[in-house]
C-alpha cells in the first residue's frame, strides 16, 4: 500500500519492471504489426503476429495471450478492441512500452519477465514477483527490484510516508506483512541456507 492520493492525476503510479529472475512461466505475446515489423516480431519469439486478421480473431473470442504489443500505425485497428483488451489488462499502451516501433525488443522483454504495475483506486500496487517453487534468493532479488523501482518511480507530488506497507502472499494463501524499511538492503546480505 502506498501513501499516494490516487484521486490526483499527478500521484498516479504506472510503469513496467523487468524482474531479474522472470516470473517462472511462459508469457504468450501477441503482436499487431505488418511487413518488416511483423517479421521482426516473429524472429524475436512472438506467439501470434497479425494486423486486421488478428483483430478479427480477438473479436471472435481468441484470447490465448498474456501481452499485446502494437506498432503505432496499427493503433486505430487495436483501438477498436478496447472493450475486449481493456478489462483484461492487455491493451497496448505507450507508457508501458507496448506501443512501439521496436517490437523485437518489446517481445524479448515481455518474454524475459517484464511486468506491468499501477496503483488501483485504493493506492495499492499488486504485482507478481515469482512462484512458490522459486528458491528464496530468486524471490528476494525480484522483491528488491520491485521495491527499488517503486521508490524510483515515486511521483514528485507525493507527500508523507510513501510505501506504507508491503504484504507478500501466494495466490490463495494468507498475506504476510513485511516491513519495507527493514528489507531495503535484503539482497546485499548473504542468505543463510
Amino acid at each position: 500500500r502506498t501513501g499516494l492520493n490516487v484521486r490526483h492525476a499527478d500521484e498516479q503510479l504506472r510503469g513496467t519492471i523487468a524482474l531479474p529472475n522472470g516470473l517462472g512461466k511462459d508469457v504468450k505475446v501477441a503482436v499487431f504489426a505488418k511487413g518488416d515489423k511483423a517479421r521482426e516480431a516473429e524472429e524475436a519469439g512472438a506467439d501470434v503476429v497479425g494486423a486486421e486478421d488478428l483483430a478479427e480473431r480477438i473479436q471472435n473470442g481468441f484470447d490465448d495471450f498474456d501481452v499485446a504489443i502494437a506498432t503505432p500505425d496499427l493503433m486505430p485497428v487495436v483501438g477498436r478492441l478496447g472493450r475486449i483488451l481493456g478489462p483484461a489488462g492487455k491493451m497496448p499502451n505507450p507508457k508501458v512500452g507496448t506501443v512501439t516501433m521496436d517490437v523485437a525488443k518489446s517481445v524479448e522483454e515481455s518474454k524475459a519477465g517484464k511486468v506491468e504495475y499501477r496503483t488501483d483506486r485504493n493506492a495499492i500496487v499488486h504485482l507478481v514477483i515469482g512462484k512458490v517453487d522459486f528458491e528464496e534468493r530468486r524471490l528476494l532479488e525480484n522483491y528488491a527490484v520491485v521495491i527499488d523501482e517503486l521508490i524510483r518511480a515515486k511521483p514528485s507530488a507525493a507527500k508523507g510516508r510513501y510505501i506504507r506497507s508491503v504484504t507478500v502472499a501466494s495466490t490463495m494463501g494468507p498475506g504476510v506483512k513485511v516491513d519495507p524499511s527493514r528489507t531495503r538492503d535484503i539482497v546485499k546480505e548473504p542468505v543463510a541456507a
